[in-house]
């Protein structure tokens, strides 16, 4: 505010400098008795400086200070004392010079150095204040100090590392100065922006105090996003040094989860002694499916293990749902509500519908996904071979996987149910009950590892059906672990010689599921491996994506880790060389919400890619349509599909941060309107993966538009989008949606099966189960969630062929992503204990003064509770206090020593 008043004083006080005496004396009559009487004063002290008698100098100099302090209390506008003075600081300059060095020049340099405030342009500020007499920055009043900072960043900018050393170290010791009293002023923000300028964050240890390191390290973390790297991991691993400073071992261990540093998470692990706060931490990394390596000497190991493991991730589930009372089972036609629907003409007795086994899929499909978790329903577990028999081949594959998903997370009682499918005399039903052990398995660890005895026979199977099953179901089970026993089994299926591409595709994705965001060097080597010998052929198929999408797993969130693979990936031919490297770079910033990455994103998916080359580039409209009928007509093999993987990847940047993502919402409104065929198939999808689980009314509106597209997989994507945006939310609106768009397409089979699967994601779990990656305050993104999400979307790229083609299996990598969205509270003893809660729409109160509100709207409820998207709980009384500050999953509490009621 100051700054732009400066400004507009300063136009009208330049052109008054360049008049002389005569302007001042009209402007005489303006000023009041007091500001002539001031303006005389400070132009006579002025005088008695560029007089020779040197005795006067000090008592004039004391003279001015006093009138300028007396000024620098309210900022407003440009204070009288400097407005007067500034007609005369050519000449306070001049006198510095003429002067002799010693107290008096040093001086007569801090006076010069606060005008120094008012002239705009120039950095004379900083200058003089370098050469003045050092004496407190405080006397001279915020405003002074917030301007010397800002000139220490610009003039640090401009400096060179080598030739200005000393130089720098000169504003490095001028910025220690700054630094405390901005702690001591509640302007924490513009510390850390000082120390970020001049890259010198690790200063900040010596000054936060147990008062300030909160505000300083959310202001620090919530700066991540805006930065470029390596800068965005230095400020993640300040606030973590700040937090460990303070013994804050959960904040500490939640930093470190987001550098996916493993050796500090150990670290951070083992160095907390508070048994309490170490089994908090537990829940944290089983969330995170992050599973360290304890000693057995360690003190409740056992404890710590099984928490870690998320052994009890179904019996608490249960709990909630039992508390809940939505334990009764549900069928599809609950969900489907058929008889809301108009009447239309029908076959046979009571408008049935001829059984279609791709309906009795799309049912299996959503009874699988809105039973999961809860160990029962009313096709499968009472007698399920009658309901399988009702579809065919790969339909059973899906049908007895689903099985699994209604007992996920049980593996005691799961696999039991499962294993009477093993003995079958149909390959598809074996294979389907092998995905369905790795399922169940899924995000939970065991001791015995069930899934690798039951799965590890089966990788090389003669049948690549049975193949199948197993190595999905391995990818599954140990998805984010980088166990070295799963992937030694599974690498080799890359290079059998029996393996169809559709098999190799599938182990590729397995292998970047297990070893996702670790750079594991065996699975990068054998991927790059396998893509240099296959054919050109077998690079066409679309399964061979997944070879590029494993790679790209393996890399999730590790940025610049990337670049040697990229360059190793130049050596591959075309289509395979765009699509490789564009889905390794898009994964290696996941989440990051890099701009650059982002605009070099857009730029790509700008070309007009011609299918036939040989045309000339310049073509009339007409034939361009033409174009677009022959690509539709062309499947299999598409020149411009590296633009729809494009698509995918600016939504899998821009989720990381609401400022990014809502920009890049309305980029894909253009993209829609104006894109290539290829890239409108894509955005729907990248719609649906920017805000899974969170049904923004502006997202759902664009693709229930999009949803009766003429291009059929515009359509298909749309809806199925549609399902995903609304994951387990119940959301009424949606559901809504969705039954007016079954009786739109009830004559398109394919169509349909879309909406239904949407209708069994958006019930997903009976409505107590999300999708959304990011977890705890949306700080966190889940690796595993995500890779399991994207090997999704990428499938849909090519809908026709895998979805609704033989592989509707990869379904079932949602699986990774699924997560009961609810907050348990246990008391030391890891009993269940209700507490009240107040929860409410989470409030941003970065860098705000005092102690903000961090929820608005909120309702008071007892735990277990459900929390939606965007949702912040917090205790509502001071009985008892958390383990850790984000109140979300399972969270211990002690009891408040200091409460009474």
């Amino acid at each position: 505010m100051a700054d732009t008043k400066k400004k507009e004083d300063d136009t009208v006080e330049k052109k008054e400098e360049e008049k002389d005496k005569k302007n001042e004396e009209e402007k005489e009559p303006e000023l009041s008795e007091e500001d002539k009487q001031l303006q005389d004063e400070l132009s006579m002290l002025v005088e008695r400086l560029t007089e020779s008698n040197e005795k006067l100098y000090k008592p004039a100099l004391e003279q001015l200070r006093t009138q300028i302090r007396a000024s620098t209390s309210s900022m407003t506008s440009v204070p009288k004392p400097l407005k007067f003075l500034r007609p005369h600081y050519g000449t306070l300059k001049e006198v510095y010079e003429k002067m002799k060095d010693g107290e008096n020049k040093r001086f007569c340099a801090d006076v010069i150095s606060v005008l120094g405030m008012t002239t705009s342009d120039t950095r004379e500020c900083l200058k003089y204040r370098l050469l003045g007499s050092k004496e407190s920055l405080e006397s001279w009043g915020h405003e002074y100090v917030r301007h010397l900072a800002g000139e220490i960043g610009q003039t640090w900018q401009e400096t060179e590392e080598k030739k200005d050393d000393e130089y720098r170290e000169n504003l490095v010791t001028l910025a220690k100065e700054i630094i405390p009293y901005n702690m001591k002023h509640n302007a924490e923000a513009e510390a850390c922006d000082l120390l970020m300028e001049i890259e010198r964050l690790e200063l900040l240890d010596d000054y936060v105090d147990e008062s300030a390191y909160p505000r300083v390290c959310l202001y620090l973390v919530s700066c991540v996003n805006y930065v470029p790297e390596p800068e965005d991991a230095n400020l993640l691993k300040t606030a973590l040094r700040l937090f460990r400073k303070f013994d804050r071992y959960p904040e500490a261990l939640r930093l470190a989860m987001q550098l996916n540093d493993i050796e500090l998470i150990e670290e951070i692990f083992t160095s907390c002694k508070d048994i309490l706060t170490q089994k908090q931490m537990a829940f944290m990394l089983g969330r995170q499916q992050n599973y360290l390596e304890l000693n057995d000497d360690m003190d409740d190991y056992d404890d710590l293990v099984e928490i870690m493991s998320n052994v009890h991730l179904n019996s608490n589930f249960l709990a909630l749902a039992r508390e809940l009372d939505i334990m009764e089972p549900k069928v599809p036609e609950d969900i489907y509500k058929s008889h809301l629907e108009a009447n239309r003409p029908s076959f046979g007795p009571s408008g049935s519908q001829v059984d279609s086994a791709r309906q009795n899929l799309a049912a299996s499909f959503v009874n699988g996904f809105v039973n999961a978790a809860f160990g029962q329903d009313k096709l499968l577990t009472e007698d399920g071979n009658k309901w399988i028999y009702k579809n065919k081949e790969h339909g059973m594959l899906s049908t007895t996987a689903s099985l699994g998903l209604i007992l996920l997370w049980d593996v005691d009682g799961g696999l039991t149910q499962i294993d009477k499918y093993l003995y079958s005399s149909e390959d598809y039903i074996k294979s389907g009950a092998l995905l369905a052990c790795g399922i169940v398995n899924s995000g939970v660890r065991n001791e015995c590892d069930p899934a690798l005895a039951l799965l590890s026979d089966y990788v090389l199977h003669t049948s690549n059906i049975m193949r199948i099953g197993a190595i999905m179901g391995l990818g599954l089970a140990y998805a984010g672990s980088n166990r070295e026993d799963v992937l030694t089994l599974l690498l080799p299926v890359m290079g059998d010689s029996k393996s169809t591409m559709e098999v190799v595709g599938v182990a590729a994705l397995a292998c970047g599921l297990i070893a996702v965001g670790t750079c594991n060097g065996e699975v990068t080597s054998t991927i790059l491996q396998t893509l240099m010998e296959k054919s050109e052929s077998e690079l066409k198929e679309t399964f061979s994506r997944y070879l590029a999408l494993g790679l790209g797993l393996t890399y999730l969130g590790k940025q610049e880790a990337a670049d040697a693979t990229l360059a190793a990936l130049e050596v591959l031919s075309e289509p395979m060389k765009s699509i490789s490297n564009i889905l390794v770079e898009v994964c290696a910033y996941a989440g990051t919400g890099n701009v650059l990455k982002i605009q070099k994103l857009l730029h790509l998916c700008s070309e007009h890619i011609d299918p036939n080359k040989e045309k000339e580039k310049k073509e009339e409209k007409a034939d361009k349509e033409k174009d677009k009928d022959k690509k539709s007509e062309e499947s299999g093999y598409d020149a411009a599909a590296h633009q729809g993987i494009g698509v995918l990847g600016i939504a899998l940047i821009a989720m990381g941060e609401d400022i990014g993502a809502e920009m890049s919402v309305r980029t894909f409104g253009h993209l829609l309107r104006y894109g290539e065929p290829v890239i409108r198939r894509a955005v729907p999808l990248a719609l649906g993966l920017i805000s899974v689980s969170n049904p923004r009314l502006q997202v759902l509106d664009t693709l229930s538009k999009f949803s009766h597209d003429s291009d059929s997989e515009v359509a298909h994507n749309a809806i199925f989008a549609m399902g995903l945006v609304g994951a387990g939310t119940n959301n009424a609106r949606l559901g809504a949606m969705l039954r007016q768009l079954a009786q739109y397409h009830h004559k398109d089979p394919n169509n349909l099966f879309m909406v239904r699967l949407a209708q069994g994601l958006t019930h997903l779990g009976k409505g107590t189960l999300t999708l959304s990656p990011y977890h705890s305050d949306r700080q966190l993104l889940s690796p595993v969630a995500t890779a399991g999400l994207l090997a999704v979307l990428i499938s849909f790229l090519d809908v026709k062929n895998i979805i609704l083609g033989k592989s509707h299996y990869v379904l079932f990598s949602l699986v990774s992503a699924m997560q009961p969205r609810m907050l348990v509270t246990f008391d030391e003893e890891l009993r269940p204990l209700p507490v009240p809660v107040r929860v409410g729409q989470a409030v941003d109160v970065v860098g705000q003064a005092g102690k903000p509100k961090t929820i608005t709207g909120f309702q008071t409820y007892t735990t277990p509770v459900l929390l939606q998207y965007g949702d912040r709980a917090e205790l509502a009384t001071e009985e008892y206090l958390s383990c850790t500050p984000v109140m979300e999953g399972f969270v211990i509490l002690k009891k408040n020593p200091d409460y009474s009621v």
